[in-house]
């Protein structure tokens, strides 16, 4: 397993859209693992493949706390196949806009269809942060961040911190 570079927005590789996987074999359990290795490092309870440069419909998940047994997701095209008519607001954060946290609404409880580990079909019922933590990873397989779903101002305003973020860490060349 390896760790995988994390891509910090404003990236425009992060507004591009995943393909499906043919199918779950050993390459993309290879991802998913590395994804894994890589988002409890970060540490994170949720990557997409677009994160660390893979356009593939690939995301991982685990919101177990760090005083509960992991209990890993790996879902390969994950489709939403039923939403709740009620919303939910989480203070969602993400990988790839590190220290930025803005309150999200979302549809409150989910049923996803995805291809596990084993390339086998599953549905999975979710509420509460783990249907909240599916959708946002799913999002980012449509090239769409959690500031997307915020005011202008508010996104303008988190990118722009980014970009500044970004710029006084680049080298300055000779």
């Amino acid at each position: 397993m390896a760790v995988l570079p994390i891509i910090v927005a404003p990236d425009p590789r992060l507004k591009q859209v995943a393909k499906p996987v043919d199918k779950v074999d050993a390459e993309i359990r290879r991802l998913m693992d590395d994804m894994l290795e890589t988002m409890y490092k970060a540490p994170g309870i949720g990557l997409a493949a677009p994160q660390v440069g893979v356009l593939k419909r690939v995301i991982v998940i685990d919101i177990a706390r760090e005083d509960e047994k992991p209990e890993p997701l790996r879902m390969a095209n994950p489709e939403l196949i039923a939403v709740s008519d009620e919303d939910a607001v989480y203070n969602e954060g993400c990988l790839s806009l590190p220290e930025h946290y803005a309150d999200v609404t979302r549809p409150a409880a989910i049923k996803v269809r995805y291809l596990d580990h084993e390339n086998e079909i599953r549905e999975l019922e979710a509420d509460g942060l783990l249907a909240t933590c599916i959708q946002h990873e799913m999002d980012h397989l449509e090239g769409i961040l959690f500031v997307d779903h915020l005011t202008a101002l508010k996104r303008n305003m988190i990118l722009r911190k980014l970009l500044k973020a970004k710029k006084s860490q680049q080298p300055v060349s000779a």
